[in-house]
């Protein structure tokens, strides 16, 4: 960005085209540190500071709702169908943010990666203590050598193709800290059918009614 308008301030002279290419050019950079900077602050927050993180009445129904609303605003090359399976209104105590990172992080990936056309999300478990979800496309999938890797932070599978996507290497590592934060685990496997599933488990909290006085 500081070379961009540095150029531009040191050649006042430069054609019209030019300078619009620069300027588009530190836009483009300037918006890929507002990422860098926000799934950071995201990360940090849950570092440092897990246990104060707010959390409230949430329906997983609503944030799927918003990821398929988001979804259709994408350029057509990055916007896939969202089929959600969800049989009845799934609700629990969390962090409206964290839970919405986790699905819109997933959806961000399988947009940005996958190759693929399609978004499935689905109930597995519906226990007392948690559910059990899926979060998969049916896109190209994952080499095998990296699946035990995509959750640290700064991974890059193909580094040229994330670096031009706009990705900032942190948004699985924030899905999983978002699940870890509300009580969960998340693992990764390549479908037989084709492309990349997830499944992970999201705590319900304990019901008064279920504490001995």
């Amino acid at each position: 960005i500081q070379g961009y308008l540095e150029t531009l301030l040191a050649n006042p002279s430069l054609d019209a085209q030019r300078r619009t290419d620069f300027l588009e050019k530190s836009a483009a950079q300037t918006e890929r540190l507002r990422r860098l900077l926000a799934d950071i602050s995201t990360i940090t927050r849950m570092d440092e500071a897990s246990q104060l993180i707010q959390k409230e009445r949430v329906v997983l129904n609503d944030i799927v709702d918003e990821i398929r609303a988001d979804m259709q605003l994408r350029p057509e090359g990055q916007r896939l169908r969202v089929n959600c399976d969800f049989p009845y209104p799934l609700e629990m105590e969390g962090s409206p943010s964290l839970l919405g990172s986790v699905f819109r992080n997933l959806a961000d990936n399988a947009a940005a990666y996958s190759g693929g056309r399609d978004i499935f999300i689905r109930l597995l478990d519906d226990s007392p203590e948690q559910y059990t979800l899926q979060f998969s496309d049916n896109g190209i999938g994952v080499e095998e050598e990296h699946l035990p890797h995509i959750f640290e932070r700064f991974y890059r599978i193909d580094k040229g193709r994330s670096r031009k996507q706009g990705g900032t290497g942190l948004g699985l590592a924030i899905v999983k800290n978002a699940v870890a934060i509300h009580g969960g685990t998340i693992t990764a496997r390549n479908r037989d059918r084709g492309g990349l599933e997830f499944v992970f488990t999201l705590k319900k909290p304990v019901s008064y009614t279920h504490l001995t006085l």
